[in-house]
């Protein structure tokens, strides 16, 4: 199984190190900065054998060139972002396997964040790498795909086991509960979870991963189907799910809660 450490880094995002135990291969996911996961590496006696980036955003790829230098590794990347990925070395596709040492991950296009998004799914370490698809209680911005898109995305990710761990590089939990709570007042699976995220939160404790099964309970992006939250979009029980999700998506970018 895989040994997972995840690192802060800047004011908000996470690096993740995944370490398998039976070949010393080592992975990081979306490493914003080069320092923290050197710093790491040293002090775990690790040999960082690959960085694989979920999408071509700074915050998640300002490290890659400085670890390349260090370290050799290989840059892993969506084939359809080979253009924006600094030091592309191996480029994936949806449904493609990547191995790290003994350990297996799908590839998964998740776009819609940005066209060329992927996340690393690991079935046997039951663990997603989903960038900024999809965040505890939230999903990211569309900043390069249309809503129809990311919806299927979401669909893609929902789709998998509920026991999987989610690893979003964001945290952004807080912040996210307040809006799902404006939209979906009445989810008592919610209220608690908010509560639990503010505990966390007040002892600087992090709040990912979550796991999916959490996510379908209480994420409003994943939950077209509740009613309350269609009454409070204002669509028909007969409207698209994906209608739902854009219209939360829109009333989320203004939203100052």
């Amino acid at each position: 199984m895989l040994e997972i450490l995840q690192i802060p880094v800047l004011q908000d995002n996470y690096v993740y190190l995944l370490h398998d135990p039976g070949t010393g291969h080592t992975a990081a996911v979306d490493p914003a900065e080069a320092g923290p996961v050197l710093d790491e590496l040293d002090r775990r006696h690790w040999r960082l054998s690959h960085i694989l980036n979920t999408h071509h955003h700074g915050d998640h790829v300002g490290g890659n060139m400085e670890l390349k230098r260090h370290t050799g590794c290989l840059i892993v990347g969506m084939a359809r972002d080979r253009a924006r990925i600094p030091g592309l070395d191996v480029e994936v596709a949806d449904g493609d396997t990547l191995k790290l040492g003994e350990a297996q991950a799908q590839v998964l296009d998740v776009p819609g964040h940005t066209r060329g998004h992927g996340a690393y799914w690991f079935a046997a370490d039951k663990a997603l790498f989903c960038g900024d698809t999809l965040f505890a209680l939230g999903c990211g911005r569309l900043f390069e795909g249309s809503a129809s898109e990311m919806w299927d995305s979401l669909g893609k990710l929902a789709a998998l086991p509920v026991d999987t761990r989610v690893y979003c590089a964001h945290e952004y939990t807080q912040a996210n509960a307040r809006f799902a709570l404006s939209v979906e007042p009445g989810n008592t699976a919610l209220q608690e979870r908010a509560r639990s995220v503010a505990a966390l939160r007040s002892l600087g404790q992090p709040t990912v991963p979550s796991t999916l099964g959490e996510e379908l309970e209480t994420n409003p992006f994943l939950r077209p189907r509740s009613a309350e939250i269609r009454q409070h979009v204002g669509l028909s029980e007969d409207a698209p799910d994906w209608h739902v999700f854009a219209t939360l998506r829109q009333e989320k970018d203004q939203f100052r809660g």
